[in-house]
């Protein structure tokens, strides 16, 4: 592991595959109180997965390309149903520890990602397409899946509407006018003595992101709803 950057989520997924002890990652936000992640939910079964993703594990088709894999549970169920899949992740340790469960790994940032590979379906699962970072990056991002993809590929990812942390008790909201968009938030991870830099991470409405698929000449559809919660897959 790179000793100079700081890697919370790979180190505490390389000492959960070693220990299996239970730990939590500690989630920074810029907009509201800490979260935390145990570490041992992104180690869970196919059974213990929400219905949301083994709806979006059943719609992958062709070679797969897992982008933000963690540990690779969703890789390790396409993998044994016959699936060619790929993993990419930025984080060296998560990628060390996918390189070790013998997956073919691509580790490096989403957007530097080599093209000459193409794949029929890209999963971004955990609000993967969070790392378009902002609102504005999200026409470059696209784009970037495009690039990745066949004709006719399919792009499945999860995100969440999150104006109902700006609602006031009348249903107003509480929304910063000079901000971009209420959806863009910056995050920092934190794992014992490990802690990460701020990084930019997008929650994206479902109408925002089907306006921007129609500017690019995608094709978008919203397959699982969830309280704020969606399921959406996007075809090019």
């Amino acid at each position: 592991m790179n000793k100079l950057k700081a890697d919370p989520v790979g180190k505490a997924i390389l000492d959960y595959s070693k220990s299996r002890k239970p730990a939590d990652i500690i989630v920074h936000s810029d907009l509201c109180e800490d979260d935390i992640i145990p570490v041992e939910v992104l180690f869970r079964s196919y059974k213990d997965m929400p219905d949301l993703e083994k709806k979006a594990l059943s719609l992958c088709k062709g070679d797969v390309l897992d982008v933000g894999a963690g540990a690779g549970v969703h890789a390790s169920w396409l993998k044994k149903e016959g699936f060619n899949v790929a993993v990419l992740d930025a984080s060296q340790g998560v990628s060390n520890y996918l390189e070790q469960q013998n997956f073919n790994v691509i580790s490096i940032d989403f957007l530097s990602a080599p093209t000459h590979k193409k794949y029929e379906t890209i999963l971004m699962m955990m609000n993967g397409i969070g790392i378009a970072g902002k609102l504005s990056n999200l026409n470059e991002f696209l784009l970037k899946v495009k690039s990745l993809l066949n004709p006719g590929g399919q792009l499945l990812f999860d995100s969440s509407d999150v104006k109902y942390l700006y609602e006031d008790e009348d249903g107003s909201l509480l929304v910063d006018l000079n901000a971009e968009y209420y959806g863009n938030f910056k995050f920092q991870m934190e794992y014992k003595n490990e802690i990460g830099e701020w990084f930019d991470w997008l929650y994206v409405d479902y109408d925002t992101i089907h306006k921007f698929a129609q500017k690019i000449n995608a094709k978008s559809e919203r397959i699982m709803e969830f309280d704020n919660h969606y399921l959406a897959r996007i075809t090019f």
